[in-house]
């Protein structure tokens, strides 16, 4: 199936040096973050084993839309934003969605 159409998961993983800054930075973001273009889903995840640990995880139409949102206004805005409340860079991580009816 070549025309089947794959979404695409963005990942992004954030230690804090400023839990409660970054939380703010990074809820504000994933409110906006919806309505952009091709955005399916987002959820804002705070880690259980790691306090100081926050996760945002995304769906998108394509990995084309994905790419497209990394150079969003959106997505600079909260770059900037999160100066200072970091301990060290974001892991981001960009997947092909595969459901196990694909793996067949």
């Amino acid at each position: 199936m070549e025309d089947e159409v794959r979404t695409a998961v963005m990942t992004m993983v954030f230690e804090a040096s400023d839990p409660d800054g970054l939380l703010t930075v990074l809820a504000k973001y994933v409110v906006m973050a919806r309505g952009e273009p091709g955005c399916r889903n987002i959820d804002l995840c705070n880690s259980f084993s790691r306090p100081n640990r926050l996760v945002v995880i995304s769906k998108w139409d394509s990995e084309e839309s994905a790419r497209e949102h990394v150079g969003s206004p959106t997505m600079v805005e909260m770059a900037e934003a999160c100066t200072g409340l970091l301990a060290g860079p974001p892991d981001i991580d960009l997947l092909e969605g595969l459901s196990a009816h694909d793996l067949n």
